[in-house]
């Protein structure tokens, strides 16, 4: 049927709809899918793109007239009116608005050309429309359809089978025009179940998407709601600013074109922030969902409901020429376009992260430092280029950010680490985009390192020391500072602030003293930072243990140079004690010659009187102390009273004191700290009583004589003797154990004090060692002693208690012991008790008695055996046989002498005899015996 049979049809409609109709006619099969496919696309593909899709055709209409495009939007009860200026439609847009499979646009990304399958998106809302323009106007209708099918003949599926005939295949002329002011209007009479109030609502809510997706449009009016779009200058190259503003909506953004496509920032307050999470825009909104900086309008082909990218399309092209769009922004705000640590929102979207991040890793753009400039102030070449306000940039993978950075530290470092991210980018809030971009870290140590070697004045070195104090707020940034550079006084550029030493009180010391081996800060140079960082104050003391003077004493000992140094330094340092490594230095004496320090003896010294005649020590030349003075000679261990050594965790026995490798295999670890007495082997035997007063009355000497496990009492115990007798041989007053058997000191004048101080130096019953052992089974066995029975018992039991700390093959047995009587009897005689009761019955001038805990080690000491071992022993008479709880006298023995419960019977006899054989051959009555467990007792009022 005809609609306005007396209309003209200049789009050549009938014809048309002959081609269709015949073509349906011809394949019933063609019918089916043209439905199928148009019912498809309004309820999945288009289902809610009608503003949408009617926008892009006006604005490619706009496009081709080369006008600003604009929409307006009427509802009139239930007739919806789109409307848009521009091109009017023509035959080829009239053939692909009814073609369905067919698009009349061109390019990939469909911004040429009107009207593809998305027109279809108005079935959506209507299914009797017209398309109103100034060029002819069309109505497609349902209605109208479902009788031309049935006045051609076409053969049309039952409608039981869920059979709609399609609309958009057949178009018939109308005589309507659009409305005055725009060249194309859309008219839809809304279809039942469709709100006009929320329709016109949700158009409105795309109204901002649809101007900032389609350049080409400048207004959306929508009932009385007019959104509009403009656009100006950014004041940036390439960068244009896009304001679009409405009833409650003022919206700008920075947008920028590449090759395909258009990167638009959203501003905020007038400054450029993040996107939020967005979709691929290609033109309009998909459903790929993006988490990029930077809205994305891109041109690149969809499928043909434009809600996916179609497969194969090189998403990475996209990114090119992104790093320009950072480039063209302002220096601060570039580091927005970098896309935030994210878990990708699709799989577009992470290829595109990707592709973005390479181009902005290989990009110029990045802002970094000035490029520095040489002693004549000419510019150095260095990485990166200009950008185009003449300001740095360089390729971030390239460049190093040092956190934090001041614009003082910037000034410094710009010649050291370049190129160096600008101060401006390098806080807290960039670090994460710095990272992704792969820029090099920098922190204090590597700083440091990098400064190595620099040639720079010591001004300079002062302002970096500046520049770098507020970074100084934890021990871990002075450690990590350990190795930056200092410029020392003498020219050279040394490592490490903890190797240097601030001139402070340097200023006080007499100009003429030559401090050449100290590492002075040079003074331009010296910064309180440097002190933070371990930089020592200069002080006499410091300076005379610097090692770097002890590396110069070992090379040159005797340099003029040095030596006045020292003693000048020595002079004024009071009673400071010094290294004793200053001994080194090399003195004239009073022969003419030279030696160490440590080999002189000042004229008056009490400690020559002291030393064997041959001693290597020689006195210092009279010239020498008349110019420096004893005491400096003094401090640097020219000697008056015996020399110290000493030395905080020593490792070994290499301190040139005698005998000290036995002293320290003697000890169970290596000590904390050595202090010892130096020469000792050097005094003369008949000047040992004065040299042990001279010990006990010199401050630094006397507490080492107390210390039992040090070496200078070590020594002395063994080796000095006074009447051939080693102190180690002598006993203490106090010490009774060894009364009878040990002298005591055979010196007058010594106090109690003075003996106490003495103690470590004399026999230790607590520390029995081999020697005094040796010592003590000689007193033993001599028969001029004479000590008391309890004496002799608890040596041979301190002797039995030593025996698993001695080396016994050192040790040979004596020929003569100490009996328990007193007597001194051959060895061959003698039996060590080991069982108490054996005392009772074994003659006590056999018996060498001990602590039965220790007996059998007194034993193997002596080569002896013991009494239970060599004597059998039985108990004549059977007794009475009881038990310790039920008999009287039990109770009373246990209470007499504080015994534990006893196990084994307890056996009362009125005479208790015991028979011995073997070692000893008698018979004897005793009060009381143990046989195994039992034990034997002889019966209260009955002869014993």
């Amino acid at each position: 049927m005809e609609t306005d049979a007396g209309s003209a049809d200049p789009f050549g409609t009938a014809s048309l709809r002959a081609a269709v109709l015949a073509a349906w006619r011809d394949s019933p099969t063609r019918l089916r899918e043209d439905a199928t496919t148009e019912a498809d696309l309004v309820h999945a593909g288009y289902r809610d793109r009608l503003l949408t899709e009617l926008a892009q055709n006006a604005a490619d209409a706009a496009v081709k007239a080369g006008v600003p495009g604009r929409i307006t939007v009427q509802c009139t009860g239930r007739t919806l009116s789109v409307a848009n200026t521009g091109a009017p439609l023509d035959i080829s847009g009239v053939h692909a608005l009814t073609a369905l499979r067919a698009s009349g646009k061109s390019g990939s990304g469909g911004e040429t050309g009107r009207f593809g399958v998305g027109f279809t998106a108005v079935l959506t809302a209507s299914e009797e429309l017209e398309f109103r323009s100034t060029s002819g106007s069309l109505r497609f209708s349902r209605e109208l359809t479902r009788a031309a099918l049935s006045d051609s003949g076409v053969a049309v599926p039952e409608a039981g089978n869920g059979f709609v005939p399609p609309v958009l295949r057949l178009a018939w002329p109308v005589a309507a025009a659009p409305r005055p002011g725009s060249e194309t209007e859309i008219v839809l009479s809304l279809r039942e179940g469709v709100d006009p109030v929320a329709l016109l609502e949700s158009m409105r809510a795309e109204a901002v998407d649809l101007l900032l997706e389609l350049p080409a449009l400048r207004e959306i009016r929508i009932g009385d709601d007019v959104v509009r779009a403009e656009t100006g200058d950014s004041g940036f190259a390439g960068v244009s600013e896009l304001r679009i503003s409405g009833p409650g909506t003022e919206q700008g953004w920075w947008q920028f074109r590449t090759a395909r496509a258009r990167w638009l920032l959203p501003l905020r307050d007038g400054v450029p922030v993040p996107a939020g999470p967005d979709v691929l825009r290609a033109p309009t909104r998909s459903d790929e969902e993006l988490s990029l900086p930077a809205v994305l309008i891109a041109d690149i082909p969809m499928q043909p409901d434009r809600r996916r990218v179609l497969p194969g399309n090189r998403l990475a092209e996209l990114a090119a020429g992104y790093a320009d769009f950072a480039r063209a922004l302002p220096r601060r705000s570039r580091l927005v376009l970098v896309p935030a640590p994210a878990f990708a929102r699709s799989e577009t979207d992470g290829l595109l992260r990707e592709a973005i991040l390479r181009e902005l890793r290989t990009g110029v753009w990045l802002p970094v430092v000035a490029a520095p400039s040489d002693a004549e102030g000419d510019e150095v070449p260095r990485d990166g280029d200009a950008d185009g306000d003449g300001d740095r940039v360089a390729v971030p993978a390239r460049a190093s950010v040092y956190p934090d950075l001041t614009p003082e530290l910037a000034g410094l470092l710009g010649g050291v680490l370049d190129p160096l991210v600008d101060p401006d980018l390098s806080g807290a809030r960039y670090a994460e985009a710095l990272a992704a971009l792969e820029v090099h870290r920098l922190g204090p140590a590597r700083l440091a390192e990098l400064c190595a070697g620099l040639e720079r004045s010591a001004s300079w070195w002062f302002a970096l020391y500046s520049a770098l104090e507020p970074f100084v707020t934890d021990p871990l940034t002075v450690e990590e500072l350990g190795a930056l550079p200092v410029p020392l006084a003498d020219g050279r550029l040394v490592t490490g602030p903890r190797t240097v030493v601030l001139d402070d009180e340097l200023a006080a010391l007499p100009a003429a003293v030559p401090v050449h081996w100290a590492r002075l800060v040079h003074p331009e140079a010296a910064h309180p930072l440097l002190a933070r960082l371990g930089a020592q104050q200069a002080g006499i003391a410091d300076l005379l243990s610097d090692p770097a003077l002890q590396a110069e004493l070992t090379e040159h000992p005797a340099d003029p140079d040095t030596i006045e140094a020292v003693l000048r330094l020595a002079a004024a340092a009071g009673t400071t004690e010094l290294p004793d490594w200053l001994g080194m230095l090399e003195l004239s004496d009073s022969s003419g010659g030279a030696r160490p320090a440590d080999e002189l003896l000042l004229p008056d010294a009490p400690l020559i009187e002291l030393l064997v005649p041959d001693s290597p020590f020689t006195v210092v030349a009279g010239e020498v102390v008349a110019e420096y003075g004893a005491e400096a000679l003094r401090a640097i261990g020219v000697g008056w009273d015996f020399g110290v050594v000493a030395e905080t965790d020593p490792t070994g026995p290499d301190h040139h004191l005698d005998d000290e490798e036995t002293w320290w295999a003697g000890l169970s670890e290596d000590p904390a700290e050595l202090v010892a007495v130096r020469d000792l082997d050097l005094v003369d035997d008949a000047a040992w009583p004065e040299a042990l007063w001279r010990l006990l009355t010199t401050e630094r000497t006397r507490p080492l004589l107390g210390d039992p496990d040090g070496y200078t009492a070590w020594w002395l115990r063994h080796y000095a003797r006074i009447d051939g007798i080693a102190l180690g041989g002598y006993r203490h007053p106090a010490d009774i154990e060894f009364a009878g058997l040990l002298p005591e000191l055979p010196i007058t004048g010594l106090s109690a004090v003075d003996l106490d101080a003495l103690r470590g130096c004399l026999a230790d019953p607590g520390a029995l060692d081999l020697a005094l052992v040796e010592t003590l089974l000689e007193a033993l066995s001599d028969n001029e002693k004479s000590p008391a029975a309890e004496v002799v018992s608890l040596v041979h039991a301190r002797l039995g208690a030593a025996v698993p700390r001695l080396d016994l093959t050192a040790l040979d047995p004596p020929d003569r012991v100490r009996a328990l009587s007193g007597a001194v009897i051959d060895a061959g005689d003698a039996l060590v008790l080991d069982r108490p009761w054996f005392g009772l019955a074994v003659p006590a001038d056999r018996l060498v008695v001990a602590d039965p805990a220790t007996a059998a080690d007194l034993a193997v000491l002596l080569d002896l055996p013991v009494v239970s071992e060599q004597v059998e022993a039985e108990v004549l008479g059977a007794g009475h046989e009881t038990n310790w709880t039920e008999e009287p006298l039990g109770v009373v023995l246990r209470g007499l002498f504080a015994l534990p419960p006893q196990q084994g019977p307890l056996i009362l006899h009125d005479e208790l005899r015991i028979r011995l054989t073997g070692a000893v051959d008698r018979t004897v009555t005793v009060p009381w015996w143990r046989d195994g467990t039992a034990t034997h007792v002889l019966r209260p009022g009955r002869p014993g």
